[in-house]
Order: C-alpha cells, then sequence, then structure tokens
C-alpha cells in the first residue's frame, strides 16, 4: 500500500494516527472537517475535498473543503449546488475508478469545479467512496499546484474515507444526552435544476421512485392524465442520470404518420424509397449513448411495436432499406395518458412490448392530488411569465391565491400553466386578483342551497368523471373498476349528464 510513497514508515504512522483520532469523535461535523485537514496533511495537497450524494443518490454536493490547510465555507449562491454533471467527477462515481492526473493545465479535461486561483492546478486525484453494501457514497479529492504523483496515496486514503463515513452513521445510531436516538438526517428529493415543483406526499412517492432508477438502464413506462408533466419527469430523470451529458431526444408517436414515423425512428439508406437521395441516421441512432423519449407510445402503429421490441430486447436497429442492423444505445422512456392494459385486450398493443416496456412504471399524480403544490406551482410559472414579458414580478392577492387552490384542474399542469400566464397578461396594476381568472368554481353560496340529493349528485358525477378521465373514456373497464354492471353505469351517466366532453382529454 505504501510502496510508492517517499516516506512509508513516517505516513503509516501519520496514517493510523488519523485513524485513531477519527474513531474519538463525537461530533459528526466536526468529524469530516478533521478528515479533510488530515487528508490534506497526509497527501501535501494545497485543495482537499469531500463529495458526498443526497439521500436520493441523484446529486453530487461538496460537504467539506480545505483549501491552503483552512477550512472553507464557500458561497452556496456562487458555485452549483450539483456536481454530477462533471466528466471527471461522473466517471470516478460511475465507474467506480480512481482518478489520478499529472498535468492538468496542459490537458483538455474540465476542471471548473476546482476552485479558481492564480497558480493553475496540476495534479489531481479523485477517490470513491464505497459504503459496506459497496455502493459509491462520496468522492475523495486532492488537488496541488505541484507536478506530482499522488496514486500512491489512493488506497490509504480511500481506506481512511470509508472509515470516517462509516464512523459519521455509528454517531447517528448512538444515543443523545437526552437518551432518545440522535435524529437521522434525511435529505428530500430538491428540485433545483429539475424543474419538478412540489412538497406534497404524491411528488414525494414520485421523487422516491425516480431516484430509484437514475442511474439504472431500465426502461421507464411514464403514466398519468394529460397535462401531468411526463416531459418533464422524462427529462429530470435524464438530466439527473449518467447519461445527462448525451442527447435526450423526444418523439411524439402520435404526431407523426404511420408510414413517416418508421423512418424518423430507425433511418434510412439512399433509395428505400422515392425522394430517399442520401442516407439518414433516425433517432436511436441520434440518441445513441442517451435518452428517447417516446411519447403517446399507446398511438404506436402495431407494425412498429415488433421492431420497438426488438431494439428493447437486443438493442438492434435496421435502417429502412438496409439488410444490416447496427447496436444501439439508448434508454428509453416511454410515456401515455392511455390504458395500455386496455389496449393490449383489445388486441391494439402488443402484449411482449407491453410487459417489456412497463420494467418500472411511474404512475404520475393528477394536480388534484397534490396537496399544497398548486400554490407553489402558480407562483413559479408567474414568475416565468414576468421574466419573458420583461416586467416587473407581481404579487398575488390571498383571495386569488384561494380561488386558484378551490379548482379541479382537469388539464393539470398544464392547465394550470395556460391559467396563470392568461393572470399575469390581463394583470396590469402589479397584483393578480380573482378577476384575472375565467375559473368556473362553485361557491360557497350555492354549495349552501343545495339538499342532500343534489350534494350526493355532485359528489357522484365527480367521481364517475375522474374514473372516466383515468380510464381514456373506457366504459366497461370504469364499470368495472367501480364495481357496477356496464348498463348501470350507462344508466347514471345518462341521468347525470355526463356526455364525453366532460372526460375527454
Amino acid at each position: 500500500m505504501f510502496n510508492q510513497i517517499a516516506q512509508p514508515l513516517a505516513y503509516a504512522e501519520a496514517l493510523l494516527a488519523q485513524f485513531t483520532h477519527l474513531s474519538r469523535a463525537v461530533d459528526g461535523p466536526a468529524l469530516l472537517g478533521d478528515f479533510i485537514l488530515g487528508v490534506a496533511s497526509l497527501s501535501g495537497c494545497e485543495l482537499t475535498q469531500l463529495y458526498v450524494l443526497d439521500a436520493t443518490h441523484t446529486r453530487l454536493e461538496v460537504h467539506t473543503e480545505c483549501l491552503e490547510g483552512q477550512l472553507q465555507v464557500r458561497d452556496r449562491t456562487s458555485v452549483p449546488s450539483n456536481y454530477r454533471g462533471e466528466q471527471l467527477l461522473q466517471f470516478a462515481l460511475c465507474q467506480n475508478r480512481v482518478v489520478c492526473l499529472g498535468a492538468l493545465s496542459d490537458s483538455l479535461y474540465e476542471t471548473s469545479f476546482l476552485p479558481v486561483r492564480a497558480a493553475p492546478w496540476q495534479s489531481l486525484l479523485c477517490v470513491p467512496l464505497v459504503n459496506p453494501q459497496e455502493t459509491v457514497e462520496g468522492l475523495l479529492l486532492c488537488a496541488s499546484g505541484q507536478h506530482i504523483d499522488l496514486q500512491g496515496f489512493a488506497e490509504s486514503l480511500g481506506h481512511l474515507g470509508v472509515f470516517a463515513l462509516g464512523r459519521i452513521h455509528q454517531l447517528k445510531l448512538l444515543p443523545s444526552p437526552s437518551g432518545n436516538p440522535r435524529p437521522v438526517a434525511t435529505s428530500v428529493p430538491s428540485a433545483n435544476g429539475s424543474s419538478l415543483i412540489g412538497k406534497s406526499a404524491a411528488m414525494r412517492q414520485t421523487w422516491s421512485l425516480i431516484s430509484k432508477v437514475l442511474d439504472s438502464p431500465y426502461t421507464v413506462l411514464l403514466c398519468g392524465e394529460t397535462g401531468t408533466g411526463k416531459e418533464v419527469v422524462a427529462r429530470a430523470i435524464h438530466d439527473r442520470g449518467v447519461r445527462c451529458s448525451k442527447a435526450f431526444i423526444v418523439q411524439n408517436c402520435a404526431a407523426v404518420p404511420e408510414h413517416l414515423l418508421e423512418s424518423e425512428l430507425f433511418g434510412y439508406r439512399k433509395g428505400a424509397f422515392t425522394g430517399a437521395d442520401r442516407d439518414r441516421p433516425g433517432l436511436f441512432d441520434s440518441a445513441n449513448g442517451g435518452t428517447l423519449l417516446l411519447d403517446e407510445i399507446g398511438d404506436m402503429p402495431l407494425s412498429l411495436q415488433a421492431k420497438l421490441l426488438r431494439v428493447l430486447q437486443e438493442g438492434e436497429i435496421r435502417p429502412l432499406g438496409s439488410n444490416d442492423t447496427h447496436t444501439v444505445d439508448v434508454r428509453i422512456i416511454a410515456a401515455t395518458h392511455r390504458n395500455l392494459k386496455q389496449l393490449m385486450e383489445e388486441g391494439k398493443f402488443r402484449e411482449d412490448l407491453y410487459y417489456r416496456l412497463a420494467q418500472f412504471p411511474i404512475q404520475l399524480p393528477a394536480l388534484r392530488h397534490r396537496d399544497g403544490d398548486i400554490l407553489e406551482l402558480a407562483r413559479h410559472f408567474a414568475d416565468k411569465a414576468c421574466v419573458f414579458l420583461r416586467r416587473e414580478p407581481v404579487r398575488w392577492s390571498g383571495a386569488a391565491l384561494r380561488h386558484l387552490a378551490a379548482y379541479g384542474y382537469p388539464g393539470n399542469v398544464r392547465e394550470l400553466k395556460a391559467v396563470v400566464e392568461r393572470a399575469v397578461l390581463l394583470c396590469e396594476g402589479g397584483e393578480i386578483l380573482v378577476e384575472h381568472f375565467a375559473l368556473h368554481i362553485e361557491t360557497a353560496a350555492e354549495q349552501g342551497h343545495s339538499n342532500l340529493r343534489e350534494r350526493m349528485r355532485q359528489v357522484e358525477r365527480k367521481l364517475l368523471i375522474d374514473c372516466l378521465r383515468k380510464n381514456a373514456g373506457n366504459q366497461t373497464l370504469s364499470a368495472r373498476e367501480l364495481g357496477l354492471p356496464l348498463r348501470t353505469l350507462l344508466y347514471r351517466l345518462g341521468r347525470l349528464k355526463i356526455c364525453r366532453k366532460d372526460f375527454d382529454d
């Protein structure tokens, strides 16, 4: 372990002293500070940093930093909050490989994550820190302005880092002076930089599911009503995963005619059809190494579903007009607002493709089920609209906020965005008021005049509409879900005057 170190005996004694010191620590933050200072002393580097993954393993943040022998508190507003996109750090993190570079100033490596200083950084060592579950939990980074070989420190400093993180977990389990266990810090998934906004229980559950597949190659199936943000979620999965530096391409399967969709996806060779005067790569080739979102997958023709299944199973594509296949490395995310199981039963969707796509399904919640998120989203959309229109930020009246929260939003987040943008355009006095909205909401006075029969009628009507909307208007499936004979459902739809426009997205 110490063969490449100049004074191995002295170094081994200093390393042992660091292990002993950390084993006696009783305060977590102080322990990591001592660890980083110890690494600086052992390696002789001017910069040592500890990067730690958050609880969802989606964000890589600088936890502790030592520069020129002093612990640093860097201004969080002036540095990135997530270093997951840095290629050097990402390589060490995802490949679990030590990175050692000895001529940074002469290389083409991007090192903007290092602190800026007058003399350039010359040497760098990045060591993954692996927990007992064999999962990379963080990175230890050392950098120097001198041309030195840091490779010899990698193994010993890695062991010291793993020991420090293990000690942190032990301290969290120790009882506090009051006799109660110390609270374990938890990190709630943040929407910063990902366009996902919301702190409701439904969104927390969605974030929990997303975090499970960020770094996996599994196919994800996003289901949910129209306007729930399926493309936004797909982009968040791509941007926060290991493929974030590659292409993210979206194809709406319902927006392209059947005879064109195949050439769009798979490409074609010169002469494949009239007008094919040159070779053209398809979207699978364009997304190679990255992510391809197939939106409205339920509208994909059956003839193409078989070819898509081949891509999912073998990773191979064959362009139109070609006899040869070639492999592609594409992470596929599918999205739909339709009930694929029902389409499968009707013979409109392949059963084998469905089970291959549904490796990891995620049901996105409707906005009406996201308690507390409506107002946060409304403020976000209003701020973005003001920036786009180059006007001063608007204020919100309390009545306007209550008015927004009382509406059901059949169009979900997409409808809320349109409603807020219209209100910003209508707002001339700097404050958004109720009259800037055109939402039909039953008032308390109207509800007060309703008798029990009328109130029950309203509840039943809303329940039936929600169920039909969930099942894309399919009455047979809705009757089965509600536990009603189809004839009874049809009778109730007629009695309650529910027509297709009430539930059709």
